[in-house]
């Protein structure tokens, strides 16, 4: 059994390698941004642990525990010192291949050592000073009898060097080591220590790759680059996977006669995503992670394919890191937004189609009114296809069936009634199908046409029915239950019980060992509101379980997601509750609610990739469906869906038939994930976005890189897509040393035309800022980019806006305002209006109305106001707090969101009550919070469909993407709400606890150079979330803490799902 542990800087995934690939175990969220991730196994031990330290200095030992597929903390700690400089090249964590003990460098000139005892516990840290202080790699040493550290550094001359180190634990002190190195390759990164009986260490360099050791020094020269990561293949150390800068894959081999190292070997293998870790697992699979793009599980052939390759590529994992720029659109005009990115860097540069919901893809669609029930048949047991598709109405039933041609066509069969209402239909054993109407049950022999019945009991009519191949339960009025099996032919009344009020719904879908027949049956009641569960044949109640309230069970469903066996009953009003089910004993455990709509719900079961998920068919049509055991629930991109059944025909495999407003409809069904990506390769690396509505096209600012290494000149244009196809229609390349930064799509006054406006930079090698730049206005013309005009720029145009008109750029460390004037040739220009000084450098710009915030450099924020009268613009507030600002926007006028560079978010309010000018100048800090991330834009907008109705609908809310890849939700909550959830969130910190013994409250605690304090005026939504998923008991838990009952805390947090 082979595990991956995946980090992914504030979460941790274990995936098991299977012959299928990689199947995700488990995804936790850590309470801290990773910086070291380490197996090892201590002595006398069956399995490896986990080493896990964050970089704010807290460190935890987790094992994982295969019973219950959770993690368990063996150990906690904090590492941090009162004193001492962070190192620059990032922590290192290491840890002694005979488990004696860990070693960390978190400060400069400090090597820390948390060492083992003998039961592999571990004891008190101390720290050992390192005469080295631009470090950068430490690796441990193999087959020394003290623990031994290699360390390659940098010395005041940049010039590189290795050096060993002993560590004496009982001394605390570091001892001269065995060997040392000098003058290396002036690119040397990276040390790979090599296992016994070789041992010794390879540093890896730019041009050339050292093995070095106490008694021998190898060299080989390579092609320039720069080498970010590797793997080990063989236990002895004999061969590497070495990943580049560009993407490429190469294998290092160290030839030996079993003792002595006589030589290396360098190969290329192919090309891969550009590599930050890689992992070799076992049979020449490799796991490739990726910073850049998407992470890769690859198998190494023994044979090149027609390229030249070993590589061959068998699974992706969507990264969306690193996220530079993104906008919200509305590109099928329903209302929904979607979020495209420029993600990736490189070569691995993409935009990213983000959207929420599972997508049907229409493939065929007919006309029908009024339809009360549909389901599939097959025209033989054997058939894998369906043929059939049986419509009911209210007083007629038709079939519909595939021809030739793939459409779909009415059409009969023998024996099947069709001037009445069917209530239920189903494919039975030996070719038959059974239909039940409100008079009879009807057997129909698919070869011979002949028909059994069993008839209605007198004086009543079936009000509902279900049947699976091999039985039937139906309920006629006056509360009569009745059970039939089906035989060859026959029509056997097996059981008839009556119930003390009527039945609203029944489900006998078989979850247990037998495909075709169900030991229990699920019935819901009118009046007492109850569900039950029966025990087939006897009809023996076995579980009665009352719902409350005064809605009737619409639909219910016995399903089984993951191997876990589930009873669903949807309410008349959209809710549903799912239970646990216990197959052998009927009983029902772990009751919860959702709200899925308003409108009843009808529930089916359909496969999709082989894998069984329930469609819930109502106002807010949902497919449920399970993940890491976990009930997951993904709205479908329709409006009303009132019935749904699986139709896979040969044409058509694994497609839905939905009705809807009118409308029968064929289609397939998106992969069933709650958010959908769809990946535009570029090869390039996209730096900025936007959308213009009026000519349904995207302008990008893209970058090309030339690979070549001693050639370091970038190629920037600006490209024209076009929205729906999001094919490059038009570019314009800019010139030599230029390079864009900011585009706008915009419109001016006294002007029809809208234009793409485009900001650069003349970045020359010789200046540390630019002084020039450009502003370059285009109009889209027969799908093409025309340079309508361009103005020089003493600066670089950081950033664009539309201004009452008008275009507004921060240029360097000034704000300057253009209008739009026509010549007297009927050409435009850009005029300089006006302009405001007083910045760093102004990065960000976010206008509303008359006013401005600039989000600066080092300077945090400021508010500008524009005065129309003089035609100036003077700043009315700043923040006084220094702050190196990443991102930048406006709720509303008085409340400004920003993200800053040590990973916080803030928001600072304009105080225009203030009684004083000092008071009035100041923008105000009111709320602080640690997201963990490094946030590149803010963007107004939502991934979820705003229905008028709901509250929800009048929450503003802003996205934002991050460096590592996340998209996140930033939503402006109202007062009364803020304070329930906060008290909510305050009372799970002590119900769920971090992973590792890590603190929730430390984490979210907005801490930066200079300070570090109470997270305020933000909640952790995934936090408060995560209460959806917890146990019943443990839900209860937090209810009477709360003094509100589960189902209403669960109705409230599910509200705030809808918001993204």
């Amino acid at each position: 059994m082979l595990e991956v542990d995946l980090r992914k800087c504030t979460r941790v995934e274990i995936h098991l390698l299977t012959a299928q690939g990689l199947q995700p175990m488990l995804d936790v969220p850590i309470y801290g941004r990773i910086s070291t991730l380490e197996l090892f196994r201590p002595y006398g031990e069956a399995q490896d642990f986990l080493f896990i330290a964050t970089e704010k200095y807290k460190f935890c030992v987790l094992q994982w525990d295969a019973e219950t597929s959770e993690l368990i903390t063996r150990a906690m700690g904090d590492v941090s010192d009162r004193i001492g400089r962070p190192t620059e090249n990032g922590q290192i964590g290491i840890i002694d291949p005979d488990c004696r003990l860990i070693g960390l460098h978190l400060y400069d000139g400090l090597f820390k050592v948390v060492p083992f005892d003998n039961k592999g516990q571990l004891k008190e840290a101390f720290n050992i000073r390192l005469e080295e202080l631009q470090v950068l790699d430490i690796k441990f040493l193999y087959g020394c009898s003290k623990p031994t550290i290699v360390v390659l550094y940098q010395d005041n001359k940049e010039a590189r060097h290795v050096k060993t180190y002993e560590v004496a634990l009982k001394e605390k002190d570091f001892i001269e080591g065995p060997w040392s190195q000098n003058n290396l390759d002036n690119g040397a990164t990276l040390l790979i220590p090599v296992p016994m009986p070789l041992g010794g260490v390879i540093i890896i360099g730019e041009e050339t790759i050292v093995y070095c050791s106490a008694t021998a020094f190898k060299a080989i020269p390579i092609r320039p680059s720069i080498t970010n990561a590797y793997g080990r293949v063989d236990a002895d150390g004999s061969r590497y996977l070495l990943g580049n800068h560009a993407g490429f894959l190469h294998l290092l081999v160290i030839t030996h006669d079993k003792e002595r190292v006589t030589g290396l070997k360098i190969e290329p293998l192919g090309e891969t995503t550009i590599a930050s870790t890689i992992s070799y697992l076992d049979n020449a699979f490799v796991y490739v992670g990726s910073n850049y793009g998407d992470s890769q599980l690859i198998k190494l052939n023994l044979h090149p394919d027609e390229k030249g390759s070993y590589v061959e590529v068998l699974e992706r994992y969507v990264n969306l890191g690193p996220i530079v720029d993104l906008c919200v659109v509305d590109l099928e005009r329903q209302g929904q937004g979607q979020v495209v990115t420029c993600s990736g860097a490189y070569k691995d540069g993409s935009l990213r189609i983000v959207r929420n919901g599972i997508g049907i893809n229409e493939q065929a669609s007919v006309e029908l009114q009024g339809i009360k029930g549909m389901w599939s048949l097959r025209s033989s047991t054997d058939d894998i296809y369906d043929t059939f598709l049986v419509v009911s109405f209210i007083s007629e039933t038709r079939i519909l069936a595939m021809n030739h041609e793939d459409e779909l066509e009415e059409t009969e069969i023998e024996g099947f009634s069709s001037d009445v209402q069917t209530l239920f239909c189903h494919d039975a054993v030996y070719n038959q199908i059974v239909q039940v109407t409100a008079s009879s049950v009807r057997l129909v022999k698919l070869s011979s046409k002949e028909v059994a019945q069993w008839h209605s009991l007198a004086g009543y009519s079936v009000n509902v029915a279900t049947a699976n191949a091999t039985q039937v339960l139906l309920a006629t009025g006056g509360g009569h239950l009745v059970y039939l099996e089906i035989g060859d032919g026959v029509l056997n009344e097996v059981k008839h019980v009556q119930l003390e009020y009527e039945v609203s719904c029944l489900d006998i879908n078989p979850i247990g060992e037998n495909p075709n027949y169900s030991q229990l049956a699920a019935v819901g009641m009118w009046t007492d509101m109850s569900v039950r569960i029966f025990s087939l044949p006897s009809l023996e109640l076995s579980k009665k379980e009352h719902l409350g309230g005064d809605i009737i069970p619409r639909s219910v469903l016995l399903c089984s997601f993951e191997g876990v066996s589930y009873l669903l009953c949807a309410l008349g009003d959209g809710h549903l509750f799912n239970f646990l089910l216990n197959t052998s004993t009927g009983d029902l455990i772990d009751r919860k609610k959702v709200s899925l709509g308003t409108q009843p719900i009808t529930l089916k079961t359909f496969s999709s990739k082989s894998t069984t998920h329930v469609f819930a068919a109502s106002d807010r049509p949902t497919v449920i469906y399970s993940s890491n055991k976990k009930l997951l629930y993904s709205n479908v991109n329709l409006k009303e869906v009132s019935h749904m059944c699986p139709f896979n025909t040969a044409a058509f495999p694994d497609s839905l038939a939905i009705a809807k407003e009118g409308d029968l409809t064929i289609g397939t069904i998106d992969d069933i994930q709650k958010l959908h990506i769809r990946t535009i390769p570029l090869g390039e690396h996209a730096r900025r976005i936007c959308h213009q509505d009026h000519s349904r096209t995207f302008g990008i600012i893209a970058v090309k890189f030339c690979l070549s290494f001693m050639d370091e000149s970038d190629m920037h244009f600006v490209r024209l897509l076009d929205d729906q196809t999001f094919e490059i229609i038009s570019s314009y390349p800019l010139d030599t040393y230029e390079s864009a930064c900011s585009i706008l799509s915009c419109s001016f006054a006294d002007d029809i035309n809208t234009y793409y406006c485009v900001g650069t930079a003349y970045v020359l090698p010789d200046e540390s800022e630019p002084n020039k730049g450009r502003i370059l206005v285009f109009l889209v013309e027969d799908k093409k980019l025309q340079l309508i005009a361009e103005k020089e720029t003493i600066g670089s145009v950081y950033s664009l806006n539309a201004f009452n008109g008008k275009l507004l750029a921060s240029i360097n460390q000034k704000i300057q305002l253009y209008k739009w004037m026509l010549r007297d040739d009927g050409s435009r220009e850009l005029q300089s209006e006006c302009e405001y000084h007083g910045h760093i450098l102004a990065l960000y710009v976010r206008t509303r109305g008359d006013f401005i915030v600039v989000g600066d450099l080092m300077k945090s924020l400021s508010l500008l106001i524009y005065k129309h009268e003089e035609g100036t613009i003077e700043e009315r507030a700043h923040d006084y707090n220094a702050k190196w600002m990443t991102a930048l926007e406006l709720f509303d006028d008085d409340i400004y969101l920003g993200g800053e560079n040590n990973f916080n978010l803030f928001t600072v309010r304009k105080n225009s009550e203030g009684t004083t000018d000092e008071e009035r100048g100041r923008l105000e800090v009111v709320g602080e919070y640690h997201l963990g991330e490094f946030v590149n834009r803010f963007q107004h907008g939502s991934l979820v469909m705003r229905l008028p109705d709901s509250e929800v609908g009048q929450i503003p809310t802003v996205i934002f993407g991050t460096v590592n890849g996340s998209i996140g939700v930033v939503a402006s909550l109202p007062q009364e709400q803020y304070i329930f959830l906060e008290k909510l969130q305050s009372n799970l910190v002590k119900v769920i606890k971090g992973v590792g013994g890590l603190s929730h409250d430390q984490w979210r605690q907005y801490s930066d150079d200079k300070k570090t304090s109470d997270a305020k005026n933000f909640l952790d939504g995934d936090l408060i979330e995560s209460f959806l998923d917890l146990s019943r008991n443990r839900m209860e838990e937090v209810s009477n803490v709360m003094s509100v009952s589960v189902e209403e805390l669960c109705k409230r947090i599910e509200e705030l799902t809808r918001l993204h």
